[in-house]
């Protein structure tokens, strides 16, 4: 059916996988396998990782620049051909981001320009979930380009190395739950960070004193 594997019921234990023998687990017949580029069939590629991709395409922009956008956000370890339901919350994250990353083009415009041309605005609720620091790292630069593009983007974020790089930030509280819901402070980051009425202040502030 295409999958490349046969999938064997075990009754109470779970179900085992394994190669296909018409195709050996390449998921094409011998006639579509017989047609190469670069020495390389379709199979060949789509066991190729994102990196190896990259170089592999590079006289193909069209192709290389998605790649390289997955590379840039910290996926280049991914193989082309892997299936979505293996993806972790965090890489299928990434990967939508990378969509949306690949549809824009970054280009210095003055206010009364970007009025004048669409934009998106995107709303992303705590989009470094799950992912490790220098993942976020990454997704910073990406949220960064998507403004560079001349977007909107309205994090829902407590991560505070993401929140140190915004440009306007509301802080919401002072408790929790029944105890927040009102705006405590707002302004930049440094501003937020001076304040004695927030609680994320303090905690703020030793991050942008870590060169934030």
């Amino acid at each position: 059916d295409g999958q490349g594997y046969r999938k064997g019921e075990m009754n109470f234990l779970p179900d085992v996988k394994v190669p296909c023998e018409v195709c050996g687990g390449k998921r094409f017949n011998s006639e579509t396998l017989s047609v190469r580029y670069r020495d390389k069939t379709i199979a060949d590629i789509l066991d190729m990782n994102v990196d190896d991709g990259v170089e592999f395409f590079a006289a193909h922009p069209k192709i290389q620049h998605p790649l390289q956008l997955l590379q840039d956000v910290g996926l280049g370890y991914l193989t082309l051909g892997q299936q979505s339901p293996t993806l972790s919350g965090g890489e299928a994250q990434r990967i939508k981001l990378v969509t949306e990353l690949a549809k824009a083009r970054p280009q210095v415009q003055s206010v009364a320009s970007r009025r004048k041309n669409n934009h998106t605005l995107y709303i992303l609720d705590e989009p470094t979930v799950g992912l490790h620091m220098a993942d976020v790292e990454k997704l910073i630069h990406v949220l960064h380009r998507l403004v560079d593009a001349g977007n909107s983007v309205i994090v829902i974020e407590h991560n505070l190395d993401l929140l140190a790089e915004t440009d306007w930030l509301i802080d919401m509280g002072p408790e929790g739950g029944d105890g927040g819901g009102k705006v405590v402070v707002q302004g930049t980051p440094s501003k937020v960070a001076a304040s004695k009425r927030s609680r994320t202040a303090p905690f703020l502030k030793d991050v942008l004193a870590q060169g934030h």
